[in-house]
């Protein structure tokens, strides 16, 4: 079972990452957008535009940084068997059953992993997994 937890956290960490990644891209295309109608045009609703552009741009970002930074904490928890990870995580599964279908599948797997009496035990003495 210590080999599912690890291969849960790796999971966790990839998705955050994508998330963040997906933010930091969001955040870039709304701006360049934002620029683009500054520059093209003198008009008043350009200027009306621009900030609603930049402005869902960054709401965006900052809603995907929310869903993926807390992913990518609790799976580096669970790749050091930390007892505070399995919580966090088992909320995070919970949220993740309404990602379909990855993060339904990443849902399921991380109740069945973390919920198991083999899983529970191992974040009770952390340091025996740890060093594996």
């Amino acid at each position: 079972m210590a080999q599912h937890v690890k291969i849960l956290g790796i999971l966790h960490i990839a998705l955050g990452a994508l998330s963040v990644c997906g933010g930091l891209i969001v955040l870039a295309v709304m701006g360049g957008l934002a620029g683009i109608v500054g520059v093209a045009a003198d008009s008043e609703s350009a200027f009306i535009a621009m900030p609603i552009l930049a402005g869902l741009g960054g709401i965006a970002f900052l809603v995907l940084m929310a869903l993926g930074l807390p992913g990518i904490i609790a799976g580096w928890g669970l790749l050091n068997f930390r007892p505070w990870a399995r919580v966090v995580t088992i909320a995070l599964s919970a949220l993740d059953l309404f990602h379909i279908p990855f993060g339904t599948a990443l849902g399921v797997y991380g109740f069945w992993v973390l919920l198991s009496v083999e899983g529970e035990q191992l974040f009770r003495a952390p340091q025996q997994y740890a060093a594996r």
